[in-house]
C-alpha cells in the first residue's frame, strides 16, 4: 500500500466518555437520596457505555472513570468491576487543598479540543463550563450526562451554543430502580402510573 493510500485512511469515530464519579455519587446521595446510596441506587455504568456507544452512533467509546485517590487507597473492587465493563479508571492523587477529579478533567477536555471526536461527561460541575464551550462550535458532538435539575446553570448557558443534555435516570436509563426526584416533567415524558 503506497503512503498516499495510507494517510487516507479513516479513523473510526470515537466519543470520549468522561465520568466524574465523585460529582455524580455525591449529588445522588447528598441530593437526591439524603443517604448513601444502596447498591440497586447506583448508576449501572455500563449502561453508560451503551448510551455512549448508541447517542452519536460511536464506532468506539473510550471510558474514562475518574476517582480521587489522594487517601493513598483505592476501592478495587469498584475499580476492577469498572475495568471488566470497559472504563479506564483514573485514579489521581494531590493535595488536599487541590479538586483531582476537577483538574484532572479539566486537563483531558483541554487535550481533546486538538483531537477529533465527540465528547460526553457525566457532571454536574460548572468547574468544566469554559472547557466544554471551548469544544463547542466544532465537527464534534458535545454532551452533559447528568440529573439535570442539578447541573449548573454555566452548564445550562452553553445548551444554546450546542452543548446536549441526557438525564441519567430518563435519557440514559442507567438506573434498576424509579430514584425519589423532584423535578419539572414533560408532558411527553410523563407516565401517571409512576405515580399511583
Amino acid at each position: 500500500m503506497s503512503t498516499d493510500a495510507t494517510a487516507l485512511t479513516v479513523q473510526p469515530r470515537t466519543t470520549y466518555l468522561l465520568v466524574d464519579g465523585e460529582n455524580i455519587d455525591a449529588t445522588l446521595g447528598g441530593s437526591i437520596l439524603g443517604a448513601r446510596p444502596t447498591p440497586d441506587q447506583r448508576p449501572r455504568w455500563e449502561r453508560v457505555l451503551d448510551f455512549a456507544r448508541t447517542v452519536w452512533g460511536a464506532e468506539q467509546v473510550k471510558g474514562l472513570f475518574f476517582l480521587n485517590a489522594s487517601s493513598g487507597t483505592m476501592p478495587m473492587s469498584f475499580v476492577q468491576a469498572l475495568v471488566a465493563i470497559g472504563f479506564q479508571p483514573i485514579p489521581l492523587s494531590g493535595e488536599s487543598y487541590e479538586k483531582v477529579v476537577d483538574i484532572g478533567i479539566q486537563r483531558t477536555l483541554d487535550a481533546l479540543a486538538d483531537r477529533a471526536g465527540d465528547v460526553l461527561l457525566a457532571s454536574h460541575d460548572g468547574d468544566f463550563a469554559p472547557q466544554l464551550a471551548a469544544l463547542l462550535g466544532t465537527d464534534r458532538n458535545v454532551g452533559m450526562l447528568s440529573f439535570k435539575e442539578f447541573t449548573s446553570s454555566a452548564l445550562q448557558h452553553l445548551v444554546e451554543g450546542g452543548l446536549e443534555l441526557f438525564d441519567l435516570e430518563s435519557d440514559v436509563q442507567a438506573f434498576n430502580v424509579r430514584l425519589p426526584r423532584l423535578r419539572i416533567i414533560s408532558l411527553d415524558e410523563f407516565d401517571p402510573t409512576n405515580y399511583l
